[in-house]
Formats: C-alpha cells, sequence, structure tokens
C-alpha cells in the first residue's frame, strides 16, 4: 500500500548539520500530522465563498451556514452518533473538548470521576480542580485494569458520574477496551468519555446505539492528529449534558435573548460555540474524514500495524535498545523507547539534525505514566520539583502515519545503529 500521493510535504528536503540536504522522515505523527492534499484543496475551493455564518442573509453567508450545519452529520456518521440524542461541538482539539464536558458534565462537587494512570494530562489535569478523581491502575506493561475499574466502581456506590479513559494511549500505544470499560461504567451507573486523540486516525470507531450497554456516551478528538491541521477538533455526545446551565465562553452566537435583566441561552450546540466559529477548520476536518474513509479505516490499520510490527521486530535486534512491553497486539502504531546511556533528548537530537529524522522525546504529556512505566520513585519525583536543572526521565516515541515507509524504517534502524557504535 502507497498512500504517500495523499499527503503535503512527504519529499521535503530539510538541511543537516553537515550543510547538506536530505529528505524528512516524520516519525512524530502522534503529535500532529500533515494535512492531506484533499483538505488544501477542499479550503482553497471552498475560499472564495467563505462568509459568516447564521444569520447572515447574503448568498456566501446562507451556504457558508448549510456547509457548516451538515458537516455536523459528517462528523457523527463517521464516529456512529445518534443525531437524535447527540451534539457535535466544535471546539480547537481534544483537550478544549474535555475542558468543555469538565466545566458542564456535574455542579455537584461530590461527583466522582475515574480516570486511569495512562492519561494525556489533557485528560486528567481538567476534572482535579473541580471533582473528586481517582485512577485505575495499569500493570507493569501500562495496561489499564479491568479489575482495578470494577473494583472501584463498586467502592463508590454509585457516585462515579463518569469513567474518562484514553482510547489509544500516546505513549505506549496501547488500545483501550472500551466497550468492556462502557459496560462496566454503565453497569455501576456511570457514563463514559473515550479520548480518541490518537485512536480516532487510526481505526474504525463506533459510538454504538445509546441502548446498548457498550455505547460510548461521550468521544472528543483533534482535527491536527488526522491530517487537517487547521486548529477544529469535536466533542460528540450527550445533547442533554449541554441543555442546562451555562456555557463556559458566554458571547457572540450563544444566546437567543439578552436584556439587562437576563439572559435566554441558545440550545446545544450553539450555546457552546461562542463567537465566530473556525469554518475553514470544518471544511479541513470534513474533507479529511472523507479522504479516510475512501480509503478505508481497516485498510489504514492493517497498513499501519505491519509497520509497527516490522518497526518493533528491527528495533528488538539491537541489544542496546530499551523497549518498553514490546507486544504489537491491542496497539495504534506507536513505539516508545532508548537507547542504553544515552539521554533520550540527545538520541531525539542527534536524530533530527544528522540525519533528519524527526521524533518525540521526553514524558509526552503523560509524566505519571512514564514515571510508572520507568519505576521512577515519589522520592526521585521531588527532586525533580527541587531542582528543575536536572536532566528529566523520559522516553523516544516513533508514531506512524499512513504515508511512512518500510524504508525510512530501515533509514531509522541505520542510524540507530551509527549512534549507537560513535556514542
Amino acid at each position: 500500500m502507497n498512500f504517500r500521493n495523499l499527503v503535503v510535504g512527504v519529499n521535503t528536503l530539510v538541511p543537516l548539520k553537515n550543510g547538506k540536504l536530505t529528505r524528512y522522515i516524520n516519525f512524530d505523527n502522534a503529535a500532529t500530522t500533515p494535512p492531506f492534499y484533499s483538505v488544501m484543496q477542499s479550503i482553497n475551493q471552498f475560499a472564495p465563498w467563505y462568509s459568516s455564518i447564521h444569520r447572515g442573509n447574503g448568498y456566501k453567508s446562507v451556504l457558508s451556514t448549510e456547509i457548516y450545519e451538515t458537516s455536523r452529520k459528517k462528523v457523527m456518521e463517521f464516529v456512529g452518533a445518534d443525531p437524535m440524542m447527540d451534539t457535535v461541538i466544535y471546539v480547537k482539539n481534544t483537550t478544549e473538548a474535555i475542558n468543555k464536558l469538565a466545566n458542564r458534565l456535574c455542579k455537584d462537587d461530590k461527583c466522582v470521576i475515574l480516570s486511569t494512570l495512562m492519561e494525556h494530562h489533557s485528560n486528567d489535569l481538567p476534572w482535579r480542580e473541580k471533582f473528586f478523581v481517582d485512577y485505575v491502575e495499569t500493570d507493569n506493561c501500562g495496561k489499564l485494569s479491568l479489575e482495578d475499574l470494577e473494583m472501584k466502581l463498586k467502592k463508590y456506590e454509585g457516585k462515579v458520574k463518569l469513567v474518562t479513559v484514553t482510547g489509544a494511549s500516546n505513549v505506549t500505544g496501547y488500545v483501550n477496551p472500551y466497550y468492556k470499560i462502557a459496560k462496566l461504567a454503565h453497569k455501576y451507573g456511570a457514563m463514559i468519555l473515550v479520548d480518541g486523540a490518537q485512536l480516532i486516525p487510526h481505526k474504525k470507531f463506533d459510538m454504538k446505539p445509546h441502548f446498548s450497554n457498550e455505547h460510548i456516551d461521550f468521544v472528543a478528538f483533534s482535527g491536527h492528529k488526522m491530517y487537517a491541521p487547521f486548529g477544529i477538533g469535536a466533542l460528540v455526545g450527550h445533547k442533554k449534558v449541554f441543555e442546562k446551565g451555562e456555557p463556559d465562553y458566554k458571547g457572540g452566537g450563544t444566546v437567543k435573548l439578552v436584556s439587562q435583566e437576563f439572559v435566554i441561552w441558545e440550545d446545544p450546540p450553539y450555546k457552546e460555540e461562542a463567537g465566530t466559529p473556525n469554518l475553514m477548520g470544518v471544511i479541513a476536518l470534513v474533507s479529511a474524514i472523507e479522504t479516510l474513509q475512501k480509503i478505508g479505516m481497516d485498510k489504514i490499520e492493517e497498513y499501519e500495524n505491519s509497520l509497527l510490527e516490522y518497526a518493533n521486530q528491527r528495533l528488538s535486534q539491537i541489544p542496546e535498545v530499551e523497549l518498553y512491553c514490546s507486544k504489537t497486539y491491542d496497539r495504534v502504531s506507536i513505539i516508545p523507547f532508548n537507547i542504553k546511556n544515552l539521554h533520550h533528548s540527545k538520541v531525539a537530537q542527534i536524530l533530527s539534525e544528522y540525519f533528519g529524522i524527526a521524533v518525540r522525546s521526553g514524558c509526552f504529556c503523560a509524566q505519571p505514566y512514564i514515571q510508572r512505566l520507568l519505576k521512577i520513585n515519589k522520592e526521585k519525583i521531588l527532586e525533580f520539583a527541587k531542582n528543575p536543572n536536572l536532566e528529566r526521565p523520559g522516553m523516544v516515541r516513533l508514531s506512524f502515519g499512513l504515508y511512512n515507509t518500510f524504508d525510512e524504517i530501515d533509514t531509522l534502524i541505520k542510524a540507530i545503529k551509527i549512534i549507537i557504535k560513535n556514542y
């Protein structure tokens, strides 16, 4: 399979430390992806027709409004939402989506949120100041414990409002059994949010009907991780959660009626989308969805899994490379590793400056998870808190997109062997 001709910038030349140019290899797709050509074409084709949406009577405004509103149907179809019971709220990214739900989900400080020890900070920090948060354990390989989840659901005796869990880890790539989690959550009267940032671009996803005990109540995801990097994301889920109460941002587009004495808020999703909406971002997101669907999510998953298995196998043959629980099943195409006796940031720097290979290094906005995987104790963590100049622990992360190739992986392996020999 070759999807490279679908993606902008795959043959871009970048300068190396020695002044020569080389073709850029991007293995940092979990952070953000380049755009599809189809996305750029959609934006350029629509640009002459762009106008303000809602309440405008000009032709371009009416057209823009129609495109913006019908886009929600496309997003719902893509994730299997129910247009009668669910809503699509456009946001900047997954982080904003999760914060928005945290602001609206429950005003009772007795509500309990169950998060996990494998979450990105964006699916941890927004809950901490508003609710009592407890964390579901992970095993030595970083996989979620369903036994601990059920134990904690029982422990709080119906007070758990939401189980919030990553669909796929941005550190290890592990795909959580979110339908099993949904069944457990619903059994004990809780809802479930799936952070789909690392899942939606790589696997077919279905929220399932509301009557199903496997129904996913909320899903959040970002365009910039699915080849539409134009400041757009979506929160999809129960419309009723957003019907009451005030929006977190107030202003244009959020009201039905305002006087000096009172405010009548708009219905969702409108009252949750204050200000001028990102119509160009929506155009990009829909175009990306259409391209992913045209390729076929099953084909994408199959190809990316083959890249994952190949890279994992090649890396496992290098004694100096430390892999972290390197089983390749139930994962999206992410591999965290380290080179023995070399700091992760140094490895990433050398790969970039001398080989033109982009990777991510550090803790990937998931510090508690990395601390668990690297077995860093509390005393050591306190040392880092006291002395910010200490070299921080972390990993090097490879993350593949549908346009990466086996030849690029071979180039990486050669580079790693050179690094080991010379450093």
